[in-house]
C-alpha cells in the first residue's frame, strides 16, 4: 500500500520499515533521501503503527526552489535511464515481451505516486505471496477438517478447522467437526483471511507451494480499538452466543463486543460461531458495545469513510471504498482512495468482465468508482482492488461453466500480446469470460499471438478450471486436450481402459498420471496377478502402461494392472443394479472364509460366493484353491440391490442334471468310500456317476469315541448302506452316517415352515460360542440355544458340555418366520430321549466296528459269537482267580475269554481248574470278551439245550413294548447297564446310562444289585443285535404310551387320599416314603404329631423299612431342576388319619399372631441367626441376642443348636409375604410375667414387611435382655450396646458397674456379650428409638427380690440418684468428672443428674491447672452445697474445710465494697476484653476492662498478664442489683488513691465472703452446656452476647461465623471506620444520621434477641433430643439453637445425626434469613473439617453445595476464616488465589490477601498491591491503600505504610479522615518526634474550620496525654493562629 500525497522530490523518498526495495524493471533511482523528522510525522490517533504516515493536510515540507530542483533532476535521470534501456535492448537484439516482464516481477510495490508511475498493476502469485498478507477469498470446498478458499489470481488456500475461530464453538450437538464446519460455512461464501504460512508441497515432485490461511478475527483486526469504530463501518464478526433478544458478536478484540438485535438480522437463523458482515449502527462506549445491523443490502452499499490518522491495519479485504482513477497501467489501473492510499486493479477485475482492447478509454483520470479491497500486503504496503460488479455488490461471481466442458463458438474479445486470449464462452444462461494462456493456445509453440488470432474470431475451447474469485474460466485450445478421453476426475468411469504414465513407485503402490493430468493410484496388490511384496520392475518412473479404472470416489482414482482384468472382454460390473442373474464378469478375491469367498468388482461393488459355488473338489478347502487378490471369473446367481448383496458362483457353466439324478435334502443314499482326507471321508454315491459326497469325521457316529475308532478302520471301497443327505454343494453332497439323524430323517426339518413350537427335533451342533450353541438341521436351517437354555445346571464353559458335531435333541422354544430366527433349548429335562435309538445305534455300530477289526486281522471267523448268545448257558473252566473277578476259558474257543465279577459269583466257591456253568450277560465281539454270571437265580432260570428256545419265546411274548418293569443292575459298563428282569424269568436287557445331550456331562452312578425302573424299548431282533433294549426311567420321560399308563395310575392319587408307604430314608427334618408303583413322598417333621403333643424328637420311633399309613396333603410341582425325587407331601398326624373327610390344611393358610408361642425345628445356624421350620411352608428365625440374656449362653450361640432340635419361641414379628416369623426364645424376660404389669411399647407391625425398628415391639421397660458391646464411646460417653438386629442402646458411664470405681470401662471390650436392663425407652419426633440401658448387676436381679428387702440390703455406695428430689444439702455424693473449664467442672452423679463444682470449690488450695488435676472420667467424692429442683441445678463442693458450710449473704460482701476502694487480689481468668480478678479473702470476682488496665494502650493482654498474678486495683463501680463489680488498674487510679484503705484489711475475721460474683452467675447459667467442650469448640456464633457469656477457654477456641481481618485485636480496620465516622459526622446530613441510627438500633436489637435466646437456653438447658426438638420448634429461625442441637448430638458421638440436624436447619430456616443460614453452613464447614473423611474433600463438597444457596462472597470469606483459624495456610492460600480472580473487584478480598501475606511474612507484597489496584475500581483505591497501610503498620514494615499514606495524602491532602488514620497508626508506634511532625503538617493545611477543629482537638488530646504544659500551650497557640488567619 502506498500513502498518497502531493508529489515530492526524488531525494525525499520515505523509507519503508527498512524492507528491501522491490526489483524494478528500470535501474533503481539514486534518490537522495532523508528520514522525516518526528515533528514532520503525525502520530496515529487510533492504532499504533510501526510505519510512519505522510504529513497531514497535503502541504509539502520542501520549499519551491527545492521542489523545482528535484523535478529537474528526476526528469533528467529518467531520460538517461530510458536511453540506456533502449540501447541495451538493441544490443541484445530482442525485445523483452510484456509477459516476460511480468514474470520478472517478483515483488509487490507500495510506494506512493512520487515520481515515475509503475508499469504494471499488482497481482498475487505463488512467488510473492507471504505471511501476514490479508486476502479476500471465496469458499469453494467445505471438507471434514478444512476449508478450500479461492484466492485472487486463481490461487487456492487452505484453512484448518482450528484456524476458523478464536472462540470455542458450541453448536449444542455432539457431531463431528465436519458437520460443525458445514453449519458455519457454505460454498460461495466470501471471507476475509490472512496468510499464516506458505509450505512447499513436493509430493508430486513439482514443488508446488501450499498456502495456509486463517479466518481468526484476532489476526485480521489486530490492534483495532473502539475509538476507531465509526457509525456506518462494515465489520466482519463472529457470533459468540445467542441470547433471547439477539446475538453477542466477537470482533477479534477484547476491548469491545457487538450486539445484533434479532429485529435487525437479515432473515434466517444464525448459529453460534457463524461469520457474518454487519454495519455499525451505534456505539455504546460506556459498556464498550457496538450495535450492528446485518442487512445484506445495507452491508453491500456501505463504504468505508475517511478517518483521521487511518492506518493500514484498519484496512480489511472486502472493504468497499470510494476511489478515484489516478492513472492507467499496462495491465490495469491505479486508484487513489481514503485520501492517503493508492491501490491497483488488475485487468481481470475491471468493471466489464468482457473488456476489449480499448478498455483504457473507459477509465479517465479522476473518474469516481466504487471498489473493494482485494488484498493487502503490510510488508510492502501494496493494496489490490477490484471493480468486478459482482464483488462490488458483495457477491461471489457465478461459476456457470464446468471443468472439462468444450465450447465450439467461443469469441475472442481481446488479445493480450505475449500473455494470452480473453474469450466469451457461450455458456447458459449467460456468457462467461474465459482466458487462454499463451502456453495453451496450441500444441506447438506460439510466439506472436496477434498474428494467429484476431479479435472477433471464433475458436473451440475446453475449460481447464475456474478462478472462482475472479469469475474467470481458464481454457485451452490445444487439439490434444480437445481429443483426450480423460481430462478431469468427472471423465473417469469405472472399468475404463486408460493409458497412464508412472510418476512414483512406492511400497504401497504406484502413482500414475493420465494424459489430461489426472492422477490415480495403482495399489500394490493390483500391480501384478501374483501376490507380491514390492512393485515389479515394469513400474519405472516415466514408463507408460495400460490400466483399467477400478473406482473413482471423492477424486481418488484407483486402477489395476492385473492382466486378467485389463484384457477382460467381459462386461464391467460397477453397480448393484447392473448385477443381473446369469451375468458373467471378472472380479478379484478380497477375503477367504471357511464358508465361502468375498469378491470385489468395480466401483466398490461386493459379492459373495458360498462354499458350494466355489467349484471345489470334495474334501478340499477354499484357501488351498484360491488366494486373496486373485482375479476370478464369476457368474451372478442372484442380486438384491436394495440390500447391496450379490450372490455369485465360480462355476461358470454348471452341469445339467435331471431331478432324479440330484439327491434331495433328507434323502437316504448309499455309497462307497473313495478316499480319506484328514477331516473327512470322500464317498462315491451309488447310482450316479457324477455325484460325490463328503462325510465329515464327526458325522461317522453319534458317539464321539466310536467315530474316531471307525475312521481309523475305514478303507477305500467300504460300503455305507445308509447315508443321510444333509446339504448340497453343487454336485457335492454333505452326508451323515449318524444313526440318530438317519432314524429320524423324515422328522428333521429343512425349512422354518416345517418347525412346530414346543416340538423336539434331532440335529447336530455346528458351532459353539461363548453365549450359546448353534444347532443345524437339514440344509442351512440353523437354530440357536442361549447359554442359559443349554443345560439344566449352570456351566461356565460350554465346551465342557458339548462338542462340535455332537448329535443332540433340541426343544423348539420360539421361531420367527420374518427374521428367520429359531430359538432352541438343549436342557435334558426337555429333550430327553423317548426311545432307545441312542443305545440301539451304539450296538449296531459296535457290530460294524467288530467286523472291520476282524477283516483287518484276516480273521473272518465270527462263528464263536453264535455259541455265546446272550442269556444262554455256557460251560467253561476256571483259569485264574484275580482280585476283581474270575477268568474263565473255553475248550472249543481258545481265543475267547470269559469273566465273572465278584458280584456275579453268586456266593459260589470256585477253584482254578474247576468247570462251571454260567449265564452269558454281555459280549464284546471286537475284544473276544464275554461277561458271565454264576448267580443261581440266573443260571437256574435259563433252559438247557432244547428248552432254551422255549425260554426265549416266553420272555419275548410276555414282555411288551413300552411296558414299565423293575430291573436289577447286574453289570455297570462305561456307556450302558446290563440288567436282569426278575419278574420275567430274569430276562437280560440293556439300558443306556447317558443320552444325546448328556455325552460330556457327568453321568448318574449305579451300583450292582440296584433296583431300577425301566421301560421296554426294543425286543430282541436283528435291528438290536439280538438284545433287549430298555429305557431308564430316570434318564428321561418314557414314551407316550407309558406316560398315558402312568397317568392312569396317578389319577387314583389325589390330595386327601390314604396311602401305605415304606420308609426308605430318614433325614433330620423329613421322612422319605415309597408307595404305590414307584411313587415317593415326604413327611415333614411338623407333620408327625399335632402341635399340642409334639415331642422333642418326632422321628425317634421310626425306622427304615417301616410301613406307615399316611395321608396325602399336597402335590409338589415338579421342575426341571428339581432333584428332590418325590412328588407328594404326606402327613401322619393322628388328627388327619382318624377321618378321611377331614379338611386338609393348605400351605397357603397362615394363621399366626404376634405374642403367641410356637414350636420350630432347627434347619441351620447361620452367623447371628438360627433358622427354624414351623411347618412345611412357614419358616422362622431367632436373632442371637433374642436367644438368651446370659452372656455365657450368647457366647456359645452356635454350639447350643443342632439341626432338627426343637425350639419354642414367642412370635415378635410376622412377614406374610415371605411366610417368615421372627421369634424370641421363651426363657427370656417374658417368662417372668413382668410383661403383663408393664406398659408395652407399641410399634406398628406391617403385615407384608418387617418394621425398620423390628426389635422394639417386644422390648419392655424393665426387661433383662442380652446385648453386645458395639462400640466404646469416647471420653465419658459410655457404651453403645446392640440389643437387636438394628437396635442399639446406650449404657451411661455411671450405669456400667455397681460400685464407684475409678475406671468403669476397663472391664469391657467391643464384641463382648453383656446382660442389660432396659431403663427407659423414648421415641423422638422423627420416629427414632432411644434406649437407655444399665449393666449394673444389682439392677438385673431386682425383679426376683422383694423391694423392701432390697431397700434394707442395698448399700448406699451403689445408689444412683434418678430424681433431683433425692438430693439434699450436706449429702455425700460420688461422681465422675464430665468436663473441665477454667471456671470449674461438671460431674455426673447419675445418668439423669449432673452437678457443678466451681473452681473455688475444687480444692482447699489453689489449683493452677484444673484440666490436669481433674481429667474427664476421674472419680471424685464431694458434698452437696445446694439443690434447685426448679432449674434442676445441683452444686457440689470438694472442699474439706467446715467453713464452707457456713455461708454469708451476698449483701454483706457488697456492703464492705465502695467506689474508690483499693483492693488486692489474684487474676482468676484472662479474656480478650479484660481481666477477672478474685478479691482477696472473698469469693467475689470483679472485672477490669481492657480500657482500664493501663494509661497506655495494650495490644495483647495475655503477653502482659497471666492467671495467678497478684494485682492491686481500684473499685470503679458497684452494682448491687446485678451483683457486678468494675475495677481499674491504671497507675493514675492507684497513685491518686494511695491513701485509700485496701479492702483486704477491712475484711471479716475469717476473711471469707459467701457472695458469688456476677461472672460466676454467668458460669452457673452457662456451664450446664459446658459438658460439650469439644463439640462447642467446633461451632461459632457471631453473637456478641454469646461471646461475652462464654467461658474463656471455650470462647478462645470457638470458630466464629463472621471473620474480621484481625481476630487478635479489636481490628484497627474497624477503627478506620470509626475514625471516618468521627470526621464525617460533622459534614453528614441529618438523613444519613437517621439511617445510621436506625441501622445501629437494628443491630443492637438483634444482639438483644440473640442474648435473650441464649439466656433462655441457659435457663432451662435441654438434655435430651426431645427437649431440643421443642426448642427448635419454638425458634425455628435461630441458628444459635440449631447449632447447640448439633453440639449436643456430637457429645453423643452421633456425627451423622448432627449432619442431619444441619440439613433440617437449612430446610427449616426462612429463606430470607440469609445470615442464619450462613451460620449453619459455617457450622457444617467446621463439622466436616473435624469429622469429614477426608476432611479436606468433605469441606469442599459442602462448600460447593452452599454456593448454590448463599452469597458467594460471604461464603468464601467464611471458609477462609475457618482455614485461617485452623492454621491450614496452604488451603487458605489456594482459596485466596481463587477469590482474587472471582472477586477481583472486592476490596475486602484483596485486604485479606494482603493480611495473609504479611502474617506469613511472604515476599512480593508490592506486586500484590499493584495487582489489586489494577483490578479494583478507582473509587476503592483510597480505602484499599489506607487499610493496606494500616496492615503494614501492624504486621509488616511501618516505612511501607508511611509511604502509602504519604502517596495518597499527596493526591488528596484535604482528606481529614486519612490524616486521622495516619496519626492513629503513628501514635500506636509511639515515636513522639514523628507524631508531632505529622501533627504540625496536618494543622498547617488550609481546610474548612470544622475539619481543622477536629485535627486541633486530636492534637491537643495527644499532648495532654503525652506532653507537658509547654506543648499544650503550643497547640493552643497554633489553633489561635489558624483562627486569626481564617478571619483575615
Amino acid at each position: 500500500m502506498a500513502a498518497l500525497t502531493e508529489k515530492k522530490a526524488p531525494q525525499r523518498k520515505r523509507p519503508i520499515n527498512g524492507t528491501k526495495p522491490h526489483k524494478t524493471f528500470k535501474k533503481p533511482r539514486k534518490d537522495k533521501t532523508r528520514p522525516p523528522a518526528p515533528s514532520e510525522l503525525p502520530s496515529s490517533l487510533l492504532v499504533q503503527d510501526d510505519d510512519p504516515d505522510f504529513p497531514r493536510g497535503g502541504a509539502s515540507v520542501l520549499t519551491r526552489e527545492e521542489i523545482a530542483e528535484a523535478r529537474a533532476e528526476a526528469e533528467e535521470e529518467f531520460e538517461r535511464e530510458s536511453k540506456k534501456s533502449k540501447d541495451t535492448r538493441k544490443n541484445k537484439g530482442a525485445q523483452k515481451s510484456l509477459a516476460e516482464a511480468v514474470d520478472d516481477f517478483g515483488s509487490l510495490f507500495g510506494d506512493g505516486v512520487t515520481g515515475k508511475l509503475p508499469r504494471f498493476a499488482n497481482r498475487i502469485t505463488l512467488k510473492n505471496i507471504s505471511p501476514r498478507m490479508k486476502l479476500w477469498g471465496v469458499i469453494i470446498e467445505v471438507n471434514t477438517k478444512d476449508l478450500v478458499i479461492g484466492l485472487p489470481g486463481g490461487l487456492r488456500g487452505y484453512v484448518r478447522a482450528e484456524e476458523v475461530s478464536d472462540i470455542i464453538i458450541d453448536d449444542g450437538n455432539k457431531d463431528s467437526e465436519s458437520n460443525l464446519l458445514c453449519s458455519i460455512f457454505h460454498v460461495g461464501q466470501l471471507v476475509s483471511c490472512i496468510v499464516v504460512r506458505v509450505d512447499d508441497d513436493k509430493k508430486d515432485g513439482k514443488g508446488n507451494r501450499r498456502i495456509w490461511l486463517s479466518l481468526r478475527l484476532s489476526l485480521l483486526y489486530k490492534g483495532l480499538m473502539l475509538d476507531a469504530v465509526q457509525d456506518g463501518m462494515v465489520l466482519t464478526a463472529q457470533i459468540k452466543s445467542i441470547e433471547d433478544r439477539g446475538y453477542i458478536l466477537y470482533f477479534g478484540v477484547s476491548s469491545f463486543t457487538g450486539f445484533l438485535p434479532k429485529s435487525e438480522q437479515d432473515g434466517g437463523v444464525f448459529s453460534s460461531g457463524q461469520h457474518l458482515q454487519c454495519v455499525v449502527k451505534s456505539i455504546d462506549k460506556a459498556r464498550a458495545v457496538a450495535i450492528v445491523n446485518s442487512d445484506a443490502d445495507l452491508v453491500s452499499k456501505s463504504a468505508m469513510k475517511d478517518l483521521k490518522g487511518l492506518s493500514i491495519d484498519l484496512l480489511v479485504p472486502g472493504m468497499m471504498v470510494n476511489a478515484r482513477v489516478h492513472s492507467t497501467l499496462e495491465n490495469g489501473i491505479m486508484l487513489s482512495f481514503l485520501t492517503y492510499f493508492t491501490g491497483t486493479v488488475d485487468i481481470f477485475h475491471l468493471q466489464n468482465s468482457f473488456s476489449h482492447a480499448t478498455w483504457k478509454d473507459h477509465y479517465n483520470q479522476n473518474k469516481k468508482v466504487n471498489a473493494r479491497i482485494l488484498f493487502i500486503d503490510p510488508s510492502t504496503r501494496a493494496v489490490g482492488l477490484t471493480l468486478n460488479p459482482y464483488l462490488v455488490q458483495n457477491k461471489a461471481p457465478p461459476s456457470i461453466v464446468r471443468t472439462g466442458e468444450i465450447y465450439d463458438n467461443s469469441r475472442i474479445l481481446r488479445v493480450d500480446r505475449g500473455i494470452g486470449l480473453l474469450l466469451e464462452v457461450p455458456s447458459s444462461p449467460i456468457p462467461s469470460p474465459a482466458f487462454v494462456s499463451i502456453s495453451d493456445v496450441s500444441d506447438e509453440k506460439v510466439t506472436k499471438l496477434e498474428k494467429k488470432f484476431k479479435e472477433g474470431d471464433y475458436v473451440r475451447v475446453r475449460v481447464l478450471g475456474m478462478r472462482h474469485l475472479d469469475g474467470l474460466a481458464m481454457g485451452t485450445l490445444r487439439a490434444s486436450a480437445l481429443e483426450g478421453s480423460v481430462f478431469t476426475h468427472s471423465d473417469v468411469k469405472p472399468g475404463m481402459l486408460v493409458k497412464a504414465k508412472v510418476i512414483a513407485a512406492e511400497n504401497f503402490g504406484a502413482i500414475v498420471q493420465f494424459s489430461g493430468g489426472v492422477k490415480a493410484l495403482c495399489p500394490l496388490q493390483h500391480m501384478s496377478e501374483l501376490d507380491i511384496l514390492k512393485p515389479p520392475k515394469k513400474f519405472k518412473v516415466g514408463s507408460e502402461l495400460r490400466f483399467r479404472v477400478l473406482g473413482c470416489k471423492s477424486k481418488r482414482i484407483t486402477v489395476t494392472y492385473k492382466k486378467t482384468l485389463v484384457k477382460s472382454r467381459l462386461p464391467v460390473l460397477a453397480s448393484y443394479a447392473d448385477a443381473t442373474e446369469g451375468l458373467i464378469v471378472h472380479g478379484w478375491i478380497t477375503k477367504i472364509e471357511k464358508h465361502g469367498c468375498f469378491v470385489r468388482f468395480y466401483n466398490g461393488v461386493h459379492g459373495f460366493a458360498q462354499r458350494s459355488e466355489l467349484g471345489l473338489e470334495p474334501g478340499s478347502e477354499a484357501d488351498a484353491a484360491y488366494h486373496v487378490g486373485q482375479a476370478v471369473k464369476c457368474r451372478v446367481i442372484s442380486s438384491a440391490p436394495a440390500s447391496r448383496r450379490i450372490s455369485i458362483s465360480f462355476v461358470i457353466s454348471p452341469k445339467r442334471s435331471s431331478e432324479n439324478d440330484v439327491a434331495k435334502l433328507g434323502s437316504i443314499v448309499s455309497g462307497v468310500v473313495e478316499r480319506l482326507t484328514p477331516a473327512a471321508v470322500i464317498i462315491h454315491v451309488n447310482g450316479n456317476a457324477y455325484l460325490k459326497g463328503t462325510l465329515f469325521d464327526e458325522h461317522l457316529a453319534d458317539h464321539q469315541g466310536q467315530a474316531v475308532l471307525l475312521k481309523s478302520l475305514l478303507r477305500p471301497g467300504y460300503q455305507f448302506d445308509q447315508l443321510l443327505v444333509l446339504d448340497t454343494e453343487g454336485q457335492n453332497l454333505i452326508l451323515s452316517a449318524k444313526y440318530s439323524l438317519i432314524n429320524y430323517a423324515k422328522e428333521i426339518p429343512s425349512d422354518l415352515s416345517q418347525i412346530h413350537p414346543l416340538s423336539v427335533v434331532n440335529g447336530y451342533i455346528c458351532n459353539i460360542i461363548e453365549n450359546g450353541c448353534f444347532v443345524r438341521f437339514l440344509g442351512r436351517l440353523t437354530g440357536f440355544s442361549p447359554k442359559d437354555k443349554v443345560t439344566d445346571q449352570q456351566i461356565d464353559n460350554l465346551l465342557d458340555a458339548f462338542y462340535v458335531g455332537q448329535s443332540v435333541r433340541s426343544h423348539v422354544l420360539t421361531f420367527n418366520g420374518e427374521t428367520g430366527r429359531l430359538k432352541l433349548s438343549l436342557k435334558q429335562s426337555l429333550c430327553s430321549s423317548s426311545d432307545v435309538s441312542f443305545i440301539q445305534g451304539y450296538f449296531l455300530l459296535e457290530d460294524k466296528i467288530a467286523a472291520l477289526q476282524m477283516s483287518d486281522a484276516n480273521n473272518s471267523d465270527s462263528s464263536w459269537t453264535r455259541s455265546f448268545s446272550i442269556g444262554s448257558l455256557v460251560e467253561g473252566e476256571i483259569q485264574e482267580i484275580k482280585e476283581f473277578g474270575v477268568v474263565v476259558s473255553f475248550r472249543d474257543h481258545g481265543d475267547v475269554v470269559g469273566f465273572v465279577t465278584h458280584h456275579q459269583s453268586g456266593g459260589v466257591n470256585v477253584e482254578v481248574g474247576s468247570v462251571v456253568k454260567a449265564l452269558v450277560l454281555d459280549i464284546a465281539k471286537s475284544d473276544g470278551l464275554v461277561d458271565l454270571s454264576l448267580k443261581s437265580e440266573l443260571v437256574t432260570s435259563a433252559c438247557v439245550d432244547g428248552a432254551k428256545k422255549k425260554r426265549c419265546r416266553s420272555t419275548s411274548t410276555d414282555l411288551q413294548l413300552h411296558q414299565t418293569v423293575n430291573g436289577v443292575v447286574e453289570i455297570v459298563k462305561e456307556n450302558y447297564l446290563v440288567l436282569s428282569i426278575p419278574e420275567y424269568n430274569y430276562a437280560i436287557g440293556y439300558a443306556s446310562i447317558t443320552d444325546y445331550n448328556m455325552q460330556k456331562l457327568p453321568r448318574k452312578h449305579f451300583l450292582n444289585g440296584q433296583s431300577v425302573l425301566v421301560t421296554v424299548g426294543v425286543l430282541p431282533s436283528s435291528c438290536s443285535s439280538g438284545r433287549l433294549l430298555l429305557l431308564l426311567k430316570s434318564a428321561g420321560d418314557v414314551s407316550e404310551t407309558s406316560r398315558s399308563k402312568r397317568a392312569r395310575k396317578m389319577s387314583s392319587y389325589t390330595v386327601g387320599s390314604l396311602v401305605v408307604g415304606e420308609i426308605i430314608d430318614i433325614k433330620p427334618l423329613e421322612l422319605i416314603l415309597k408307595f404305590g408303583t414307584g411313587f415317593r413322598g415326604r413327611i415333614h417333621i411338623t407333620e408327625v404329631f399335632d402341635n399340642n403333643h409334639a415331642p422333642e424328637n418326632p422321628f425317634s420311633k421310626f425306622k427304615i423299612g417301616q410301613l406307615l399309613d399316611a395321608r396325602i396333603v399336597a402335590k409338589l410341582e415338579q421342575s426341571g431342576k428339581s432333584g428332590k425325587g418325590y412328588q407328594w407331601e404326606l402327613s401322619v398326624r393322628p388328627s388327619l388319619l382318624t377321618g378321611e373327610s377331614m379338611k386338609i390344611p393348605t400351605a397357603e393358610e397362615f394363621n399366626f399372631s404376634v405374642g403367641s408361642i410356637v414350636r420350630g425345628y432347627v434347619v441351620k445356624v447361620d452367623g447371628e441367626w438360627v433358622w427354624l421350620t414351623v411347618s412345611r411352608s412357614v419358616m422362622s428365625h431367632i436373632f442371637v441376642l433374642d436367644s438368651s440374656c446370659e452372656p455365657g449362653e450368647l457366647q456359645e450361640f452356635q454350639q447350643r443348636y443342632s439341626v432338627g432340635q426343637a425350639v419354642k419361641g414367642k412370635i415378635i414379628s410376622i412377614n406374610k409375604e415371605k411366610k417368615l416369623l421372627r421369634l424370641a426364645s421363651c426363657p427370656s424376660s417374658s417368662v417372668s410375667g413382668s410383661s403383663v404389669d408393664h406398659e408395652i411399647v407399641k410399634v406398628d407391625i406391617q403385615e407384608n414387611k418387617v418394621s425398620n425398628v423390628d426389635c422394639a415391639e417386644h422390648i419392655i421397660r424393665g426387661d433383662i435382655v442380652g446385648g453386645k458391646v458395639k462400640r466404646i464411646l469416647p471420653g465419658v460417653s459410655g457404651l453403645l450396646v446392640q440389643i437387636g438386629p438394628h437396635l442399639f442402646g446406650k449404657a451411661h458411664y455411671t450405669e456400667l458397674i455397681d460400685t464407684w470405681v475409678p475406671q468403669p470401662l476397663c472391664g469391657y471390650h467391643e464384641g463382648q456379650f453383656v446382660k442389660c436392663k432396659i431403663l427407659e425407652i423414648t421415641r423422638s419426633l422423627e420416629g427414632t428409638l432411644h434406649v437407655d440401658l444399665s449393666l449394673r448387676s444389682s439392677l438385673q436381679d431386682i425383679q426376683s427380690v422383694d423391694s423392701t428387702v432390697l431397700d434394707n440390703n442395698l448399700n448406699t455406695h451403689i445408689q444412683r440418684f434418678e430424681k433431683i428430689e433425692d438430693l439434699h444439702p450436706n449429702m455425700d455424693v460420688q461422681g465422675y468428672v464430665k468436663n473441665v473449664t477454667s471456671k470449674g467442672c461438671f460431674i455426673m452423679l447419675s445418668r439423669m443428674i449432673d452437678a457443678r463444682i466451681l473452681l473455688s470449690n475444687l480444692s482447699d488450695g489453689y489449683i493452677e491447672n484444673p484440666e490436669k488435676e481433674f481429667p474427664a472420667g476421674k472419680l471424685v467424692h464431694g458434698r452437696v452445697l445446694s439443690v434447685d429442683p426448679a432449674s434442676k441445678r445441683v452444686e457440689v463442693t470438694l472442699k474439706t474445710e467446715m467453713k464452707t458450710e457456713v455461708a454469708k449473704s451476698d449483701a454483706s460482701v457488697f456492703c464492705n465494697l465502695h467506689v474508690g476502694d483499693v483492693i488486692s487480689g489474684q487474676i482468676r481468668r484472662i479474656e480478650p476484653y479484660g481481666l477477672f480478678i478474685a478479691i482477696d479473702n472473698t469469693n467475689v470476682v470483679g472485672l477490669c476492662h481492657k480500657s482500664e488496665l493501663s494509661d497506655e494502650p495494650i495490644d495483647n493482654i495475655e503477653t502482659r498478664y497471666k492467671a495467678g498474678d497478684r494485682v492491686v486495683a481500684k473499685v470503679l463501680k458497684v452494682d448491687e442489683e446485678r451483683h457486678r463489680i468494675s475495677l481499674g488498674m491504671k497507675k493514675s487510679y492507684i497513685g491518686n488513691a494511695s491513701d485509700a484503705p485496701i479492702i483486704s484489711r477491712h475484711g471479716t475475721a475469717d476473711g471469707s465472703f459467701d457472695g458469688i460474683s456476677t461472672v460466676d452467675d454467668t458460669l452457673l447459667a452457662l456451664q450446664q452446656n459446658d459438658d460439650l467442650p469439644h463439640a462447642e469448640r467446633m461451632f461459632g456464633c457471631d453473637n456478641e452476647a454469646c461471646a461475652v457469656l462464654e467461658p474463656a477457654e471455650t470462647r478462645a477456641s470457638v470458630l466464629p461465623l463472621q471473620v474480621v481481618l484481625d481476630d487478635s485485636d479489636g481490628s484497627d480496620l474497624d477503627n478506620v471506620t470509626v475514625s471516618q465516622e468521627i470526621v464525617n459526622l460533622t459534614d453528614m446530613a441529618a438523613k444519613k444520621s437517621d439511617r445510621r441510627t436506625k441501622k445501629k438500633a437494628k443491630e443492637e436489637r438483634e444482639l438483644e434477641i440473640s442474648a435473650s435466646e441464649e439466656r433462655n437456653l441457659q435457663k432451662d438447658i435441654p438434655k435430651t433430643a426431645d427437649e431440643f426438638e421443642k426448642l427448635v420448634r419454638s425458634s425455628p429461625n435461630s441458628s444459635f439453637v440449631w447449632i447447640k442441637y448439633m453440639a449436643f448430638m456430637l457429645s453423643l458421638a452421633d456425627v451423622e445425626k448432627a449432619r442431619s440436624i444441619a440439613e433440617r436447619a437449612l430446610r427449616t430456616i426462612n429463606i430470607r434469613e440469609e445470615g442464619e443460614k450462613l451460620n449453619i453452613w459455617v457450622a457444617c464447614f467446621n463439622l466436616e473439617n473435624e469429622y469429614g473423611s477426608p476432611p479436606e474433600e468433605a469441606v469442599k463438597k459442602t462448600f460447593q453445595r452452599a454456593l448454590q444457596y448463599c452469597d458467594p462472597k460471604k461464603l468464601y470469606l467464611a471458609l477462609l476464616g475457618m482455614y485461617e483459624r485452623t492454621e491450614q495456610h496452604k488451603l487458605a492460600d489456594e482459596l485466596l488465589e481463587r477469590m482474587t480472580k472471582k472477586f477481583k473487584n472486592s476490596c475486602k478480598v484483596w485486604l485479606h490477601c494482603v493480611q495473609s501475606f504479611l502474617k506469613q511474612d511472604k515476599d512480593g507484597i508490592q506486586s500484590l498491591v499493584n495487582r489489586a489496584l489494577l483490578s479494583l475500581s478507582r473509587n476503592k483505591h483510597i480505602k484499599f491503600i489506607s487499610q493496606t497501610a494500616i496492615l503494614e503498620f501492624k504486621f509488616g514494615v511501618p516505612d511501607r505504610g508511611r509511604s502509602m499514606f504519604e502517596g495518597i495524602l499527596r493526591e488528596y491532602p484535604k482528606r481529614t479522615d486519612l490524616w486521622s488514620i495516619y496519626l492513629d497508626q503513628e501514635i500506636r508506634l509511639g515515636d513522639v518526634e514523628v507524631i508531632r511532625a505529622l501533627f504540625e503538617r496536618a494543622t498547617f493545611l488550609s481546610l474548612p474550620p470544622k475539619k481543622m477543629k477536629f485535627l486541633f482537638k486530636k492534637y491537643l488530646e495527644y499532648e495532654k496525654a503525652h506532653g507537658d504544659e509547654d506543648r499544650i500551650e503550643h497547640v493552643k497557640k497554633r489553633a489561635l493562629e489558624y483562627v486569626e488567619s481564617s478571619l483575615a
